[in-house]
């Protein structure tokens, strides 16, 4: 088998959607074979598997949200949790000061305050129904302020935001505060009151530092102010800064890549992630203004990635699952040291079996029923809001099947290991009823993607990269020809 690295290739080297079962039918050779060269069997690798699944942020995915879910179901469901169990809470501001093209999330551009003011009041009146319909004043160990931007929010916003939230949640000592950061326009005020809140951890989105891709994708950003950002979280007393980086967007090759991340492991963050640029104009309208022809093919998207994930490594950062790197004093790698990593929408964390309650337009909740999601256009969650209802408008109710399933996916994309007979027994079923699953593996098998030892299936390091390919082997719902899942690769 060949073990794909950058280690054999230099920086600088560098369609259509298909499905694994599609593609898989077009190559002949085993990618694992022997006699093909690295980059051989990296050319085949992306070319198999280009094709699009789940990122595997839940199982079930957004995907199988529907409105069967109310905000009936969310109260009766919010009324059933144990006050002795810590949730953490979820935060979404939806607003920006620049749009990014490649952005996939639920935000806008704005440049005034009004809205931004309107929003945190409607997000204070969405805090007291939910404070309403829980079963008393729970604990709290984590806030994740995303968005968007949370840092368009003014230091009096923070104020107010974090008074209401210590009302209405007992915060527990050592509470983690995160957010997300544009270093474009944060300023030192704003982290000195956001630390004096209890910010303990910041994620500042980089991308990717080459002008002409900061041009392609309408992110300019400068080496120096995100220095000076850091050095600002530094010295309020932030304890781990995260930066976001990207690969596959439009004129980015592996040379500028690894710039990037010589550049940022320079100001030595506690984590990285490394996120495939998911192109999906379909879905999210301002991609259209990105040039099609400007982005990496597949080929080129797995080098940046494998070749960026080697040099981490290199410099003693810990690769986490498939696109997370952390220090190995961090949290998060001793988390999957310990066997405690998790993954939810917030991408990997260290408390996977914590109730998540969201706030906010389009803010996604998981608890132990199921998971729920409220309205994603900001004028129908202020509506209901100002109609005294819960904002919840869909999700989906967890069947003995989903947990099965959903707890092999997590391992795989957490470990990238998983003892199925294990599994099955505490979901009180037999490895026998993972036939079909096991015999969908198969390719990937022989591909040398994939390893089978009794009932302990492993993904390679080999097949890290399309992990979330062989996820969808253990997944219901997933259709092969949707078309509405990102590149896997």
């Amino acid at each position: 088998m060949i073990h794909i690295t950058a280690a054999s290739r230099r920086p600088g080297q560098g369609a259509n959607s298909k499905s694994p079962e599609t593609v898989a039918l077009s190559v002949v050779l085993p990618i694992s074979n022997a006699d093909r060269t690295p980059a051989a069997a990296s050319e085949a690798l992306a070319t198999k598997y280009d094709g699009r699944a789940p990122r595997y942020t839940s199982y079930p995915t957004a995907l199988q949200f529907t409105p069967a879910v109310t905000a009936e179901t969310y109260r009766r469901w919010l009324s059933e949790l144990s006050p002795l169990h810590p949730v953490s809470l979820y935060l979404h501001i939806p607003f920006c000061q620049r749009l990014c093209w490649y952005c996939g999330c639920n935000t806008r551009a704005v440049n005034r305050r009004e809205p931004v003011r309107d929003y945190v009041a409607y997000l204070l009146a969405e805090l007291a129904l939910l404070e309403a319909a829980l079963p008393g004043r729970l604990w709290t160990k984590a806030i994740h302020l995303g968005g968007g931007t949370p840092n368009m929010l003014s230091v009096d916003d923070l104020g107010v935001i974090f008074e209401a939230l210590r009302l209405t949640f007992r915060f527990k000592a050592k509470v983690e505060i995160a957010a997300e950061l544009d270093p474009s326009i944060l300023t030192q005020e704003w982290v000195r009151a956001a630390a004096f809140h209890g910010l303990s951890r910041a994620s500042l989105g980089v991308q990717n530092l080459a002008p002409e891709v900061q041009a392609a994708v309408n992110r300019p950003e400068r080496l120096v102010d995100i220095a000076r950002c850091v050095c600002w979280l530094r010295e309020a007393g932030v304890r781990s800064v995260n930066v976001d980086l990207m690969y596959g967007l439009p004129h980015q090759t592996t040379a500028n890549t690894i710039e990037t991340i010589e550049a940022m492991v320079r100001l030595r963050p506690e984590r990285l992630a490394l996120f495939g640029y998911a192109h999906v104009p379909w879905m999210k309208t301002h991609q259209k203004l990105i040039d099609e022809a400007a982005l990496p093919g597949p080929a080129e998207r797995l080098e940046q990635s494998e070749a960026a994930a080697e040099r981490l490594v290199a410099e003693g950062y810990v690769r986490i699952g498939l696109d997370h790197f952390a220090l190995p004093a961090d949290d998060l790698a001793q988390a999957l040291e310990a066997g405690g990593l998790g993954r939810n929408f917030q991408g990997y964390v260290t408390d996977p079996d914590t109730t998540l309650l969201g706030l906010g337009a389009s803010a996604i909740g998981q608890l132990p029923q199921g998971f729920v999601q409220n309205a994603g256009q900001e004028l129908e969650w202020r509506s209901l809001i100002a109609r005294g209802e819960l904002p919840a408008t869909r999700g989906v109710a967890l069947t003995a099947d989903d947990r099965l399933r959903g707890e092999i996916i997590e391992q795989l994309m957490c470990r990238l290991k998983v003892d199925l007979a294990e599994v099955c027994r505490r979901h009180g079923r037999s490895p026998l009823d993972l036939a079909a699953e096991r015999a969908r593996l198969a390719p990937f098998i022989d591909d040398g993607l994939v390893r089978e030892l009794g009932d302990v299936v492993t993904v390679t390091e080999v097949g890290r990269p399309i992990v979330r390919f062989i996820c969808t082997a253990f997944d219901a719902y997933f259709a092969p020809q949707g078309g509405r899942h990102a590149k896997a690769l």
